[in-house]
């Protein structure tokens, strides 16, 4: 099954996949570090933004959002969540705005969907083309050097009769600049299981690459993978939310 069938045939269920996320936590905290290192203005965008659940807090926060994805069947049921909002069918390595923005996020690792280093560089200019001065840029990373392969993420949830089991794992085979998101999707009713497997390409950077990347165009500072605080990241973590400010050259 190919990377995008996965989340298509299943785009009915991804917030189910996702309800463990604590949605409002994340989005308020990225508001609180903008109104403290960006320039405090209210222009907003989500890149890869699913199926719009941090786009919904950002607008009840008050900042004019939109979003962006390549999936369209997730823009579908961020249209219904976000009626406000303005999406857009585009892929986030190479986007194009109208206006210029004051704040782009990219949540849940997804700014790693970028199919290799070349990619990553285009997502990362095409950020700072759309920000105004001392706009913002959020997104969280994971380090290539610093994911454990026998690591899995799993948890279970009923839905419409059905109970569905979900498991994640990162898997980085030790060199090069590709790792692997597998994902395991189970769905059970009336004693009948069905089953998803998919391994999502990911490009794989540790935080000194990605730091590299991000500063020409960008200061950059890194923090805790903790939505409930704001501390510098410890050096030692495998999980960390880079914020960076764009810099005018």
């Amino acid at each position: 099954m190919s990377v995008n069938a996965l989340y298509t045939d299943l785009s009915g269920y991804y917030d189910l996949m996702c309800c463990d996320i604590n949605y409002q936590q994340q989005s308020h905290s990225i508001a609180r570090l903008h109104q403290f290192l960006g320039n405090s203005g209210k222009h907003h965008l989500d890149l890869a933004c699913g199926t719009g659940p941090h786009i919904r807090h950002f607008i009840d926060f008050g900042f004019q959002s939109s979003g962006l994805d390549i999936n369209q069947p997730m823009l579908d049921i961020a249209m219904q969540r976000c009626p406000e909002a303005q999406f857009s069918l585009q892929n986030m390595t190479d986007f194009h705005v109208d206006s210029s923005l004051d704040l782009i996020t990219c949540f849940l690792y997804s700014i790693h969907y970028s199919p290799g280093i070349k990619a990553l560089k285009a997502c990362i200019a095409s950020v700072h083309r759309a920000l105004n001065a001392g706009g913002l840029f959020c997104f969280n990373s994971v380090d290539r050097h610093k994911i454990d392969n026998n690591a899995r993420v799993r948890h279970s949830a009923e839905f419409d009769g059905s109970e569905f089991v979900f498991e994640s794992a990162w898997y980085y085979q030790g060199e090069g600049d590709m790792q692997a998101l597998n994902l395991r999707i189970s769905k059970t009713q009336d004693d009948i299981t069905q089953q998803w497997q998919d391994a999502h390409a990911m490009v794989a950077t540790s935080f000194a690459d990605m730091t590299a990347l991000l500063s020409p165009y960008f200061d950059v500072q890194i923090f805790e993978h903790d939505y409930n605080r704001i501390v510098p990241w410890d050096g030692a973590s495998g999980n960390a939310l880079f914020v960076c400010v764009k810099r005018d050259n």
